[in-house]
């Protein structure tokens, strides 16, 4: 019996990823085939296979557990159905900005989509000095469009509740809900950081008007189901060139808050910021300029063209809801901080600073970083006001 007419869920190897390929006849008959496992999430298997005319395909497979963790975090499969079927719906409105989805099998939890070798992954890019000069107007772009169809401005009323009915998720929304908006501000055990760190920790551990900041963003993220999200939008989500731009792992997509992929987005490019000296920073920033800038113009253009919605004509409607985006983005980009800094899962652009004493550093003033953006979201009108915060909490380590 084939992999393929199997029903029943077993973890690929890269010899059995290969048989896959070709009961699927995505290669031609006698092709010398090559398969390599790329993934270095924590969620997921990932393989890279292609013929001796370098022609590829990637094959994405859910696992059943966090391997950060082990076989004692257990997970949905379903996540990779989730997954298939943003990209099959992002396909209708950004097709440019996604990978091509070939096929998905429920059963097995896996998705076959278009290879991206010939791109980089945006957080390693970065990490090696590299700029990709249109990759956030393609994000501003991605979700203006990705999130306004999906909402009740460009989106019927009831086609939207069937969708959400569709993309309900709740065992990935509950990591986001705990990793992002619970355990880093309280001693969990899941929290990861160094011991030079445990001042600033219990600083956000006992700080109230931080908590009760950061319980409203929970508070909005459970319950604000705005628009489809795709929930995990930062910078190792995202290969690139110079030219070309495609998102990529929409396992946690969801119906939530607008503001929430702007703001992971955000945090995102803020991370790398803070590495960063004076001469080498402008470069970055000007990412959190080009992608709000791209996405008010995409969304309030659709707004005032394609709107469902008839409220959307009311003077004054669509400055209100962009700037309650831009708050809400804030908010959440400061959650996103302090969690890639003290929570489970970390990102390179921090750990990966030497030496040791910088990483401490820099780790401490992104979590006054955070701290900053949360407590002040209200108050934070502009990129400019962002930008002018980071430089205060970075003066003197130019």
């Amino acid at each position: 019996m084939t992999i393929t007419a199997t029903t029943e869920y077993e973890p690929l190897t890269e010899s059995t990823a290969i048989s896959l390929a070709k009961d699927l006849e995505f290669f031609k008959d006698g092709a010398l085939l090559h398969c390599r496992e790329i993934g270095d999430g924590n969620l997921n298997l990932v393989f890279h296979i292609r013929d001796e005319n370098n022609t590829g395909i990637i094959i994405k497979q859910a696992l059943p557990y966090a391997k950060v963790v082990g076989e004692s975090w257990p997970l949905t499969l379903h996540r990779a159905t989730i997954e298939g079927n943003y990209l099959k719906n992002a396909a209708t409105l950004v097709p440019n900005l996604i990978p091509k989805v070939y096929y998905t099998n429920e059963a097995l939890a896996i998705t076959i989509m278009e290879d991206l070798s010939h791109l980089e992954i945006v957080r390693n890019g970065f990490l090696d000095g590299k700029d990709f000069p249109l990759l956030s107007k393609h994000i501003g772009e991605y979700l203006a469009k990705t999130l306004f169809y999906t909402s009740d401005f460009g989106l019927n009323q009831q086609e939207k509740k069937n969708l959400q009915q569709a993309f309900a998720n709740p065992e990935l929304c509950k990591i986001t809900e705990d990793l992002v908006f619970t355990d880093p501000f309280y001693e969990s055990e899941t929290n990861d950081y160094e011991p030079e760190l445990l001042g600033s920790v219990e600083d956000i551990w006992n700080d109230a008007e931080l908590k009760l900041e950061v319980a409203k963003l929970k508070y909005t993220f459970l319950t604000n189901g705005e628009a489809l999200l795709h929930g995990d939008l930062h910078t190792g989500s995202i290969f690139a060139s110079e030219i070309d731009t495609k998102v990529i792992d929409p396992e946690f997509a969801f119906f939530g808050p607008i503001g929430f992929d702007v703001g992971q987005f955000f945090a995102n490019i803020l991370l790398q910021a803070i590495t960063r000296d004076d001469s080498q920073r402008a470069s970055i920033t000007s990412h959190l300029y080009q992608v709000w800038e791209g996405f008010t113009f995409t969304f309030s253009d659709l707004w005032k063209t394609k709107s469902v919605e008839h409220f959307t004509q009311t003077p004054g409607y669509l400055d209100f809801f962009l700037k309650k985006v831009f708050t809400d983005a804030i908010g959440f980009a400061g959650c996103e901080v302090i969690r890639r800094t003290i929570g489970l899962a970390h990102v390179a652009d921090l750990d990966s600073l030497k030496p040791y004493e910088r990483k401490i550093s820099v780790k401490q003033q992104a979590l006054l970083l955070g701290q900053t953006l949360i407590k002040n979201a209200a108050n934070i009108r502009n990129i400019q006001d962002v930008e002018s915060l980071l430089k205060n909490e970075l003066k003197g380590n130019g």
